[in-house]
């Protein structure tokens, strides 16, 4: 039983804290691949078994509300109020990712992990703080037209240095970047961790195949 309610932020609020939590912790974890140097397989099977662990676990919590309670204490700054009694992103980050790296070329998957560290919160705050035109529920164009932008840049950036002409690699990049952002308007109804990293690797293997890069 609650003695105090640890408060918590809605999703409509700008929650800074865990934004910085997103990218900080994709950022280490892309680190960690490339410094550990397992291989996206094996990286793979590692993450699905974190994240069948951290369902168990949120399943316990659900259950437990001795448990609960000190989870909600410790990790109340990078949860929102609709995570107390439900499941919280880790698992659903675990489960995108380790599916992406399992089920798509390296460079594919790495890059739709890097629209989920970057677009998912950057078209949040773009919506929060601009958004006025509502394309579906919880989405708004603003929202849209950032992580559009985000990815588009994070494609082109990622590609950089491979020898494809500056014309085709702009028209991959934007293309890319449509493929990111519309990933990120599918999440309405399903977590955003699991959806663009799927969607996202989906979406860039086809695009590979229509518009190689060297």
């Amino acid at each position: 039983m609650d003695s105090v309610k640890t408060q918590l932020k809605l999703r409509s609020d700008l929650h800074i804290v865990r934004k910085l939590w997103h990218i900080s912790s994709g950022l280490a974890g892309l680190g960690a691949y490339y410094l550990l140097g397992y291989g996206p397989r094996i990286t793979a099977y590692a993450l699905f078994v974190l994240a069948i662990s951290s369902f168990l676990f949120e399943l316990l919590r659900m259950k437990f509300a001795v448990l609960n309670n000190h989870v909600v204490k410790v990790l109340g700054p990078i949860m929102r109020e609709c995570e107390r009694n439900s499941f919280t992103g880790l698992p659903f980050y675990a489960l995108g990712v380790s599916s992406s790296l399992l089920f798509f070329p390296e460079k594919m998957a790495i890059l739709s992990v890097l629209f989920l560290i970057f677009a998912d919160p950057i078209a949040s705050t773009a919506g929060i703080l601009h958004g006025r035109k509502q394309i579906i529920k919880g989405k708004s164009l603003e929202g849209f037209l950032a992580s559009l932008l985000v990815c588009t840049l994070i494609t082109y950036t990622y590609f950089f240095n491979t020898s494809t002409s500056p014309v085709y690699l702009g028209i991959f990049s934007l293309l890319a970047g449509l493929v990111g952002a519309l990933s990120e308007l599918c999440s309405t109804y399903v977590d955003d961790n699991l959806t663009i990293p799927l969607l996202s690797g989906a979406g860039l293997t086809f695009l590979a195949m229509i518009i190689p890069l060297n």
